[in-house]
């Protein structure tokens, strides 16, 4: 359930486009509005201008403090849920598609695939996405990764992201996104499902891949969840499950699916270690169509163990070896710095050569 807290914006601290981050002196609960501000906790907050308005130094916000009372990682702010004595103006933007429907925070948005969309004939139409390779990956880390590998082999590759939404549902939560739009990396983000806030906006990921083929005009679409991802250390219930079902719609569209691994050589859960339990689960159980499963040539014992781990998919998708040569220095040329779980090139090295090798499989199927 949702923790309320009431606060006073402190101080704006550097943000990027879609998102505002503040320091924020909160007030406990019960807590005497009367009192020194320096007598209650400072916390991080991060504001979603286009949903609550933007907050200044002196304003009273409304906080959500659950994923921070949490601890965690990746979604470690307090929420500003609303700016009470200051709200924003009416958004008159066109748009049908509710997104977070029935919730206090619902969203509408404007559906490349709605009625009204200079799109929708287009979309109505397609049939297909005509062979477009998809590379699919579990983490929103990866995507940079993926994105390197595409380029080593073809530096002028359009690339699109559509978005799931297992992970963070605001585009605007991503920096990694921003980043590689900003710098011409990524030709866009197609949100999908309740995901919301890319330059396209889909119901579907069906609809989504049709959008990143047909309006994008991208030669390889990049398939993930948005920061963050939910699991609860069962073989079925993660957010990553979500793969599969992305094989899946990729195939059906006539698109050809790359499977990128997820692998590490430094997480210390051994279910993550070497092919995570949950690309086997996701590949081996969910997907019933068959992808391509890009497998890194990694050196050594843990390559074996890699490799040995990917045989258990080959009865029912194609196990491709894809060389990491060169994958490394690519990921160090991106405008961003890859990190996953805390950890960066340097300390899992396998975790983004894994996403890489998808990238560069796509690359060369064009």
């Amino acid at each position: 359930m949702i923790r309320w807290r009431r606060g006073r914006v402190r101080q704006i601290l550097p943000s990027w486009p879609g998102a505002v981050l503040c320091t924020v002196v909160v007030e406990p609960p019960g807590g005497d509005p009367e009192k020194q501000a320096s007598t209650f906790p400072v916390c991080r907050a991060l504001a979603y201008p286009d949903l609550v308005g933007t907050p200044e130094v002196g304003d009273t916000v409304l906080l959500n403090t659950g994923a921070l009372d949490l601890g965690l990682g990746t979604g470690g702010y307090a929420l500003v849920v609303a700016l009470p004595e200051r709200l924003p103006a009416d958004r008159t933007e066109p748009g049908h598609l509710v997104k977070a429907r029935y919730t206090p925070a619902q969203v509408t948005v404007h559906g490349v695939d709605e009625q009204g969309s200079e799109h929708h004939k287009t979309l109505r139409e397609a049939t297909g996405v005509d062979g477009m390779p998809v590379v699919i990956a579990d983490l929103h880390s990866a995507l940079p990764a993926v994105v390197a590998g595409i380029r080593a082999e073809r530096p002028r590759c359009r690339i699109a992201h559509v978005m799931l939404d297992g992970g963070a549902l605001p585009a605007a939560f991503s920096q990694l996104l921003w980043v590689l739009r900003k710098d011409g990396l990524l030709q866009g983000c197609v949100t999908t499902g309740h995901s919301f806030g890319g330059d396209l906006e889909a119901v579907t990921v069906h609809s989504g891949l049709l959008a990143a083929r047909h309006v994008l005009r991208a030669d390889v679409t990049v398939v993930c969840q948005g920061p963050g991802n939910l699991g609860t250390g069962t073989p079925w219930g993660f957010s990553g499950v979500a793969c599969g079902e992305a094989v899946n719609a990729a195939a059906a569209l006539d698109g050809r699916a790359v499977a990128a691994l997820r692998v590490s050589e430094a997480d210390g859960r051994q279910r993550h270690r070497g092919i995570s339990h949950h690309s086997l689960t996701a590949y081996g159980r969910v997907a019933l169509a068959r992808a391509v499963v890009a497998v890194p040539r990694l050196p050594g014992r843990f390559g074996e163990r890699v490799r040995s781990q990917a045989r258990e998919l080959g009865a029912r998708h194609s196990l491709v070896e894809v060389s990491v040569d060169g994958l490394e220095e690519e990921i160090r040329t991106l405008p961003v710095e890859v990190s996953t779980m805390g950890r960066g090139l340097e300390q899992d090295r396998a975790a983004f050569l894994s996403a890489a090798v998808a990238g560069r499989h796509a690359a060369r199927m064009l």
